[in-house]
């Protein structure tokens, strides 16, 4: 049975209704239609691809939604007897040894990758990245946006609109916040230690929603959570607001639900993306990316775990002493099967988070660590050597280096062509 574009709204509508009521298979079809858009077992040719970019800050927990959105249409699908599926991108400024793609290639979940540039400036490679996902099954790509995460709307959104128009199915550009984050923005701001121009990268990414979903709420108080809440709806009243807490699973559904059931609001809006105040919170980020094989040099097993939580304090420890910040360092180590570490880090302030530990010692790990920092990329790179020493110090490791970049958004170099010298 096809479905035109208004009959695949309706469908959207209806599954909206009918997760509000408990009707589980009738929520899952009303999906199916929603996702294949013109057919319930597979998109007829030509048919839009549905396609949604997924913002916020730094830490914010952009992928942590994107892997349980995936995860709640992926079952709605094969409960409506479905084939097809969800997919995810990975995006970021830096070349691979993502934590992300890592992280996401342990799940259920699809995920593909764009490494070395943000997708706002590689138009044709994200258009071949979700045509392929299309042809292997996928329903709906989603995919974040790294670096200062703003500018989507201008250069995704409209950018796919006007040059591929009819191709895709824009979905809500949806801002992830989350309360840590949101306190930099709140009358009296808090003091979180970032510098004061990340203020106007969160106003911009909040600016730029179709929709704004205050995570982590399971962090917080029920007076807490409608405090933060009013506060959005105040300052971004055009805005539909929704909560959740991706990682507990709280409020996901509906939010998914008005995903599906809502379009893209793809007009051009003035979000001081050419003024000096961006140019100057962009100039303050940097990024580290690095994959290393530690081994222990005498042949024991041991606690890995504790090897990432002793690097991330001495990494902890080397910010705080040069006086700056990590928005958020994330390091993953695989072991055998489905056993792995992936630990967080949303500042110095704050304590490290672990979405899973190890299971058993090991006597040898390949890590990634990923920093987006308020730094200079030099001192970053310094902080990380001596993290890096002293858990080689610490454990008696061997530690090989299979890849390393750190870079600035202003550092000269990071890209081809920039200046040359000689003597």
């Amino acid at each position: 049975m096809e479905l035109n574009e208004k009959q695949a709204a309706t469908a959207a509508e209806t599954a909206t209704t009918q997760a509000s009521t408990g009707d589980a298979a009738a929520t899952a079809q009303a999906t199916a239609a929603a996702l294949t858009a013109q057919a319930s077992a597979a998109p007829a040719p030509g048919a839009p691809m549905k396609y949604l970019v997924v913002s916020g800050f730094l830490g914010a927990g952009k992928t942590t939604t994107m892997i349980a959105l995936a995860r709640i249409l992926n079952r709605r699908l094969a409960q409506a007897g479905d084939a097809g599926h969800v997919a995810v991108i990975a995006n970021d400024l830096g070349a691979k040894n993502l934590v992300d793609a890592d992280y996401t290639r342990t799940t259920d979940v699809e995920i593909a990758e764009i490494a070395g540039d943000c997708i706002c400036y590689v138009t044709e490679d994200l258009v071949d990245r979700i045509d392929r996902l299309a042809a292997g099954g996928a329903r709906l790509v989603m995919s974040d946006i790294p670096g200062a995460g703003v500018g989507a709307l201008d250069h995704v959104y409209l950018t796919l609109a006007d040059q591929y128009p009819g191709r895709y199915d824009l979905l809500p550009l949806t801002c992830i916040v989350d309360p840590e984050r949101l306190r930099m923005v709140v009358p009296n701001p808090a003091d979180i230690h970032l510098p004061e121009e990340m203020r106007f990268l969160l106003n911009a990414q909040l600016a730029e929603a179709d929709l704004i979903v205050l995570n982590k709420i399971d962090l917080l108080t029920p007076e807490e959570r409608e405090a933060d809440l009013a506060f959005i709806r105040a300052a971004y009243p055009d805005t539909p607001v929704l909560s959740m807490s991706a990682r507990v699973g709280t409020g996901i559904e509906e939010v998914a639900d008005w995903i599906l059931s809502h379009k893209a609001n793809a007009k051009p809006r003035d979000l001081g993306l050419d003024s000096e105040e961006f140019a100057e919170a962009e100039s303050q980020m940097c990024w580290y990316n690095r994959r290393f094989f530690a081994q222990v040099r005498d042949g024991r097993n041991i606690d890995f775990n504790q090897v990432v939580d002793d690097f991330m304090e001495a990494v902890r420890d080397g910010l705080i002493e040069a006086r700056r910040n990590v928005p958020h360092l994330k390091v993953f180590a695989a072991g055998e099967g489905d056993d792995f570490v992936k630990a967080s880090l949303v500042g110095v302030d704050y304590d490290i988070e672990y979405e899973r530990r190890l299971s058993k010692p090991y006597t040898a790990l390949a890590i990634i660590v990923n920093a987006r920092a308020t730094c200079e990329s030099e001192t970053l790179g310094d902080i990380m050597e001596d993290a890096l020493d002293a858990i080689k110090s610490r454990y008696n490791l061997k530690c090989r280096i299979i890849y390393t970049e750190c870079f600035g958004f202003a550092d000269e170099g990071r890209r081809n062509g920039g200046r040359a010298s000689r003597l």
